[in-house]
């Protein structure tokens, strides 16, 4: 299955990418990811795109493209893979529209002012990239997978979500309407059990088809 997982940052996007790979075999991919292991395998690509991060710039839509094709002809996206938060816009969705037929688009839906509540707690490690929250059961201010201390990200902060939700709002309209019926939305304002269990039952139907 190639599927599209759609989300606003605070959503359980990144937790219900890991729930599918588990449950089906394909990996997940996030273009995010991709840029921080080039930046940290060095080279002309990785001082780029590094310089472009650091200025606060987006990495060129072409560039982009380039990079997650690369990742989408190795081996274990043979049978499916999941892209986590891409496209993120229409002009994204346009470029890969001639790549691979999409199967599925889930997007994982939350009102704004719960997903400003799980932001403002939200807490980063710098080291592996795991997420926690302050009001999740055993919070430390550590990592609770390599012990890092965590930090917050700037665009964490209260003056920066309400942008960064709208900025959503505004891009993940079109795709909602250009994917059409191939998109299954649902409610994370439950568990992240609570929120999966549509979601595995319908992709096990999905699979079923296939």
């Amino acid at each position: 299955m190639k599927l599209i997982l759609l989300g606003a940052a605070g959503s359980g996007k990144g937790t219900m990418a890991k729930k599918i790979s588990a449950d089906f075999g394909i990996p997940q991919i996030s273009t995010g990811d991709l840029f921080r292991e080039i930046v940290k395998s060095g080279g002309e690509l990785g001082e780029k795109i590094s310089s472009l991060i650091n200025k606060g710039q987006l990495v060129p839509n072409e560039l982009t493209f380039e990079v997650l094709k690369q990742r989408l002809d190795q081996k274990d996206c043979k049978n499916g893979f999941i892209l986590d938060g891409f496209p993120r816009s229409l002009a994204q969705a346009e470029m890969i529209k001639d790549l691979f037929d999409v199967d599925a688009v889930i997007s994982i839906e939350l009102p704004f002012e719960e997903l400003e509540k799980r932001l403002v707690n939200r807490r980063l490690c710098s080291s592996c990239g795991e997420i926690d929250n302050i009001n999740y059961e055993g919070f430390t201010g550590k990592c609770r997978k390599c012990g890092t201390k965590l930090f917050q990200r700037d665009d964490d902060k209260p003056e920066a979500i309400k942008a960064r939700l709208e900025v959503y709002k505004k891009d993940v309209t079109p795709l909602i309407n250009f994917y059409g019926d191939k998109v299954l939305k649902v409610s994370s304002s439950g568990s992240p059990d609570e929120t999966y269990a549509p979601v595995k039952t319908f992709l096990t139907k999905l699979e079923a088809k296939a």
